[in-house]
């Protein structure tokens, strides 16, 4: 503790760009007074879809915010890769002595129209509050006028991550017209393929390297934490994802004939699955947690920080308890996970037969932290799977395979696998940023080490060889990749706050 306290002090004492005196509120009163410009040029974005696949209408996202930034003064251009382009720009600011990065990503999580409580996920709408808590919707969007801190757009991509790019430029609309400007040279680089695990981004580092150095990087990304005060996060988990099949008779037969008889895969795979993890939630795959050391005083002091309100969060989910293993979230995101994300064997409801199925598939994801690497777990995964008895194969089995072996599966790995990142608390840049939204709040940001989710940027931040934090502006609750994704207007105005303290640093 005395090592942090010291390290904090020096910081503290060392010289930072000055905040203009008030600028926050004169922030805020911008903010209030623009309200229905800055919804309207989000809902005109968010009217556009952005699936990453849909590569005609993925441009038509990239060519707006090309011109959006260049109404704020940035230089901006769109800079081609072998899929989806990226949206550059850059402002260059008089007498800076840095350059941060921003980044955010401008597609999104394909959509099911059919599971969304309005007609078109990309038709966004405007409701009093959750639309599973009541709200109701407000029929025209673009006429509202004031808007309260309750009301939620609801639309795809409208908290992941069109709302932050918004919120950068409504950030510099309400610093110029207070006569301020960024104190770091800034430069924007817009993702159009992050929800697709950005392919093409790492390579296009070789081509563009120039335009994308910088001191730090700022990943405008996630949720904010569930107190709603800011929040600095210094990492993200990687993933893998997995599909674990388990094979039965070669066609599916009947149950009464030849049940008691016939292994059924379904429930060959549900013990496998139970063989790997625990009732209390933690992996039972040998090896799984090797290379993880206890945090140290200093980084269990951050932890023991985070204002998690457990209580909150397990009535939002509508869950009783968390997992026995990790009572405390911030504890849980520290470890990398093994989950099941979706389960599928013959049919059920209407569809359903009275069969013994031919396999059973458990699809996989495996979240990483900074201590492992992807292709290390798979091992280890592959190994636990074999030592339950299974012939591990990697197609559909032959006749002969079939008559050889009792139990056969097959692991399928996706073609992509994101890596964990990590920033250290006391990186001196980074703790700038810290710095800048306590003396914009009034009291230190939330910081958390590691966030549970996945940001594919951790191979671009290595090969940068730059530091990197995520600054999240968007409620908690926000259905982000699922049906209904909505943001809470109160997080938009006080994001736009946050950005603007995050451009003063």
């Amino acid at each position: 503790m005395k090592k942090l306290t010291v390290i904090l002090a020096v910081i503290l004492w060392a010289p930072v760009a000055a905040q203009p005196k008030d600028f926050r509120a004169q922030v805020a009163a911008w903010v209030t007074a623009n309200q229905q410009s800055i919804v309207s040029e989000l809902v005109e974005l968010l009217a556009i879809p952005n699936v990453a696949s849909d590569t005609i209408n993925i441009r038509r996202n990239a060519e707006r915010l090309r011109d959006m930034l260049a109404r704020r003064g940035f230089t901006p251009e769109l800079l081609e890769t072998a899929g989806n382009p990226l949206v550059y720009a850059e402002m260059k600011v008089p007498g800076a002595k840095r350059t941060l990065l921003l980044y955010s990503h401008y597609d999104g999580q394909p959509v099911d129209a059919r599971a969304w409580k309005q007609k078109d996920p990309f038709t966004p709408l405007l409701r009093t509050g959750r639309v599973d808590q009541g709200g109701i919707e407000i029929a025209d969007i673009t006429r509202a006028g004031r808007f309260q801190a309750d009301w939620r757009i609801y639309g795809r991509s409208a908290s992941d991550d069109k709302s932050p790019i918004v919120a950068i430029c409504a950030a510099l609309d309400a610093l110029k017209a207070a006569g301020h400007s960024p104190a770091s040279n800034i430069r924007v680089i817009l993702d159009g393929e992050e929800e697709a695990s950005s392919p093409n981004l790492v390579p296009a580092i070789d081509k563009y390297r120039d335009k994308l150095r910088a001191d730090l990087m700022v990943i405008f990304d996630g949720p904010i934490h569930s107190s709603g005060r800011p929040t600095v996060a210094y990492g993200a988990r990687g993933i893998v994802t997995l599909d674990l099949t388990v094979f039965g008779p070669r066609a599916g037969v009947h149950s009464g004939n030849y049940g008691n008889w016939v292994p059924n895969p379904a429930q060959r795979l549900a013990a496998l699955l139970t063989s790997m993890k625990g009732d209390d939630g933690r992996v039972l795959v040998r090896g799984f947690y090797d290379g993880l050391t206890a945090l140290d005083a200093d980084e269990r002091t951050i932890l023991d920080a985070v204002p998690d309100d457990s209580a909150r969060m397990l009535q939002t989910f509508g869950i009783s308890s968390p997992e026995s293993g990790f009572l405390k979230l911030q504890d849980a995101v520290q470890f990398p996970t093994l989950n099941v994300r979706g389960l599928s064997s013959a049919r059920v409801g209407a569809g359903a037969r009275t069969i013994i199925p031919d396999r059973a598939t458990a699809a996989m994801d495996i979240r990483l932290v900074k201590e492992t690497a992807p292709a290390d777990l798979l091992a280890k995964v592959r190994a636990h799977v074999s030592a339950q008895g299974y012939y591990l194969v990697s197609g559909d089995p032959d006749d002969e395979t079939r008559a050889k072996y009792p139990k056969i599966a097959r692991i399928t790995v996706s073609d992509t696998a994101t890596a964990a990142f990590r920033t250290s608390p006391l990186d001196p840049q980074a703790q700038t940023i810290s710095l800048s939204l306590e003396r914009a709040f009034g009291s230190p940001p939330v910081r958390i080490r590691t966030l549970g989710g996945t940001v594919p940027i951790a191979p671009f931040i290595e090969a940068l060889g730059l530091p990197a934090v995520l600054v999240p502006i968007v409620n908690f609750d926000n259905n982000q990749h699922e049906e209904n994704e909505n943001l809470r207007l109160g997080h938009l105005f006080q994001g736009i706050e946050i950005i603007a303290a995050v451009l003063m640093s």
